[in-house]
């Protein structure tokens, strides 16, 4: 088997100092155990956990949740989804803020469960991270069509948006931080005026405008397809919400996890119910299941914001959202591109996989595991101007949506092990200073081992009969559970391979990279609980 990497108890020689030789304290933040430059602000991971993971799933693709579901099954299923949010947030953070590692749950499972474990889930998803890289690809080029009407052939805008994504990860990661702010701050403020313009045309806003009273929840149309549009519609919440876990991968590269992940923790469960909720209920107002623009659409017009908009009469909005979304495509593909090479080259620094992998160089950029995962990434792109490449891409993207919650499973289960390290050990973790735990813990990985359990059964159930037919058939069946399955079968054949075993909590390692406070740190969060409460909620809310 491929040995784990021991590293010293405590902080490595390449972990954050304090210089001496600074009028303020500063904290100089040098590299993490990994090899990664700690260069990510507090308020710039305060803004990405706002507008993180809001692309073209919220903007595009609720509409078939609409259209497969009714107005009730989508939003009772991105309800549901909120909640999952909320508990994962919770149950991975309290690990995050003490192994600040870039590899997140990887490190965590394979620290405390099992090495197939870790292997198994951080597979999943790197495939599945990739995936998304290639569906917001396709996104970017159908809504540059919107004003090129297709008189560009789709390989040029594919070209051109693989070569955007090169050149924000061929330059230092600050200009990845910095570039995820401003797009977050965009998408922000575009969701905000829609929910301002959604409200208005509730009420008949518009030279087209008309009073809705609700017709769209009557006479049938609230639940469509009975069983099975609540269950895809639970499923497409899953992908379009995306895995909020993203937070925890920056706090790898943070220069104050325990300050910058707190507040994400706090924030990203807020930020989820009201973005999404409120516009999804907007859309369920607005637009009716039937419309059929939600499936005869192309791009910006296939939006449920746009049909709205259009509907209403209203000019101009239609271009001015297109190129937000533009945006948000790019963001959220920058957010998958950074996710995955961090889950490759952390796979490969704990000897999971290949360690020559893991490499670093000078400015902090997994070089290898980004050429690897841009290399995998350009296939799937170019697959989509195949006559099949649609199929494949449904396929691919299913995976990505159970690779999902498939981690939030792998998370549930490190959290019960963790804290049984902890106990054997007696380790005072939660009795030092500033100390952060779960919030009603149990109760968050126990939400998720049941969420999951029902994700898993309700993938099965459309597998055998999916939305439109009565009939099993191989093509749905595999498109459904194919990613089930790969988790399955990569963990139980890595195990068998490699002979792993599962981590004794009373040895399991709990020193290596553990990040206790430094001086600066904890003078900024000794100022920060002496702010009056109204400045708390300025820190909170301010973009800048």
């Amino acid at each position: 088997m491929l040995q784990s990497k021991e590293t010293k108890a405590g902080l490595t020689n390449s972990e954050s100092h304090i210089d001496a030789d600074s009028d303020e304290g500063q904290i100089v933040e040098v590299q993490n155990e990994s090899g990664f430059h700690r260069n990510f602000t507090p308020r710039q991971i305060h803004v990405i956990s706002l507008g993180g993971q809001i692309g073209a799933g919220l903007f595009i693709s609720t509409g078939k949740n609409l259209s497969n579901g009714g107005p009730a099954s989508l939003f009772l299923g991105f309800a549901l989804i909120c909640t999952c949010v909320w508990a994962v947030l919770n149950t991975v953070s309290e690990m995050t803020i003490a192994f600040p590692t870039s590899g997140n749950f990887v490190e965590y499972a394979d620290r405390f469960v099992d090495p197939a474990m870790s292997f198994a889930g951080g597979f999943s998803m790197w495939i599945g991270w990739t995936a998304v890289i290639a569906s917001e690809a396709t996104f970017f080029s159908v809504l540059c069509n919107y004003w090129a009407q297709n008189s560009v052939h789709e390989a040029v805008w594919l070209t051109i948006f693989l070569v955007l994504m090169f050149i924000i990860f061929s330059l230092p990661n600050v200009v990845f931080g910095w570039f995820e702010y401003g797009t977050a701050i965009l998408k922000i403020i575009v969701l905000f005026i829609f929910i301002i313009v959604g409200i208005a045309l509730v009420f008949g806003a518009g030279p087209n405008g008309t009073v809705h009273h609700g017709d769209n929840w009557q006479d049938g149309k609230a639940f469509l397809n009975g069983f099975k549009g609540f269950g895809n519609s639970v499923l497409l919440a899953i992908l379009a919400i995306g895995d909020n876990t993203f937070t925890g991968f920056l706090a790898g590269e943070s220069k104050s996890p325990r300050f910058s992940v707190a507040h994400a923790v706090f924030l990203i469960p807020i930020r989820v119910s009201v973005f999404y909720l409120v516009s999804v209920a907007l859309i369920c107002i607005l637009i009716s299941p039937f419309n059929e623009n939600l499936l005869g659409g192309s791009g910006i017009a296939a939006s449920p914001f746009v049909i709205a908009i259009n509907q209403a009469g209203i000019k101009g909005l239609p271009d001015f959202l297109n190129l937000a979304i533009i945006f948000a495509v790019a963001s959220i593909a920058a957010e998958s591109f950074f996710i995955a090479s961090r889950i490759l080259q952390s796979m490969a620094h704990k000897g999971l996989i290949s360690p020559w992998m893991s490499k670093v160089d000078s400015r902090g950029r997994p070089r290898i595991a980004l050429g690897i995962t841009g290399s995998l990434c350009i296939i799937l792109t170019y697959i989509n101007l195949s006559a099949e490449g649609i199929t494949v891409f449904n396929w691919l993207s299913q995976i990505a949506s159970t690779g999902y919650f498939m981690v939030w499973l792998v998370i549930s289960i490190t959290s019960f092990r963790f804290r049984a390290a902890l106990k054997a050990q007696n380790d005072p973790l939660f009795s030092q200073i500033y100390a952060w735990r779960c919030a009603l813990w149990p109760l968050p990985p126990i939400w998720l081992l049941t969420c999951c359990c029902f994700f898993i059964g309700t993938s099965f159930y459309l597998a055998l009969y999916p939305i439109g037919s009565e009939t099993p058939s191989a093509e749905y069946f595999f498109q459904y559970m194919f990613g089930i399955i790969l988790i399955i079968f990569t963990a139980v054949g890595y195990k068998l391979i490699y002979r792993t075993k599962f981590r004794d909590p009373r040895t399991a390692d709990l020193q290596t990279g553990r990040r206790p406070l430094g001086v600066e740190e904890i003078k900024e969060l000794d100022d920060y609980k002496n702010m009056p409460p109204w400045r708390k909620f300025v820190s909170f809310v301010q973009l800048w």
